[in-house]
């Protein structure tokens, strides 16, 4: 037994079941991001992607750890799961704070000035583009470091042998996965076009 599922009193197999409960909620319900204003999209994906990220991260990685001590010796893919999901922890804190510390407070700042009527302060990083740019080719790294986890994970299937915290962190990769594609389509699709369409229009 995991120690966060002893400490919270959690049944893993509950949480695999949750895990699946929440993913169909989020399939069944058609949200319309793209008739949201900018600011409130950045908020929502500050508020709810990047505290998921945040918080679903030390946990991942202490099941990981756990898994690769456990049962490292006969599958030896965790191993290189773990390296990559590391990697990717690492690289998506230093992203979102990029965001959170850059990019966001810009995207209301234009939204703030299209309100008041008034013109838009140049921002030191030139043009909006520039860290959207940065931002997109993150984005890529990460999409393609997961696709590596999928593919070494079988499609996050656990092995015949796995035990409960095993399928527990499969099912909570994949949602963590699950989470990043609606995270990156949210920023890649919606508010990184939107933005630069305000900056043009507001210059």
């Amino acid at each position: 037994m995991s120690d966060v599922c002893a400490s919270k009193n959690i049944n893993p197999l509950d949480l695999i079941q949750e895990l699946e409960q929440v993913k169909q909620n989020h399939t069944g319900r058609a949200i319309d991001y793209q008739s949201w204003p900018i600011d409130l999209l950045a908020d929502y994906i500050e508020k709810k992607h990047h505290r998921y990220v945040d918080e679903t991260i030390p946990i991942l990685q202490q099941y990981l750890e756990k898994l690769c001590a456990v049962h490292g010796a006969h599958h030896h893919e965790l191993f290189e799961i773990t390296r990559h999901f590391n990697a990717s922890a690492g690289e998506l804190t230093v992203h979102m704070k990029k965001e959170e510390f850059i990019l966001f407070p810009f995207v209301r700042k234009m939204m703030k000035t299209k309100n008041s009527g008034e013109k838009i302060t140049p921002p030191h990083f030139g043009t909006v583009k520039n860290p959207i740019k940065m931002m997109m080719h993150e984005h890529d790294n990460e999409g393609n470091r997961f696709r590596t986890i999928h593919e070494l994970s079988n499609g996050y299937t656990p092995p015949a042998d796995a035990c409960n915290i095993y399928k527990v962190t499969y099912a909570m990769l994949k949602e963590f996965e699950d989470d990043l594609h609606l995270h990156i389509h949210l920023e890649n699709n919606i508010l990184f076009p939107k933005s630069i369409a305000m900056e043009a229009s507001l210059n």
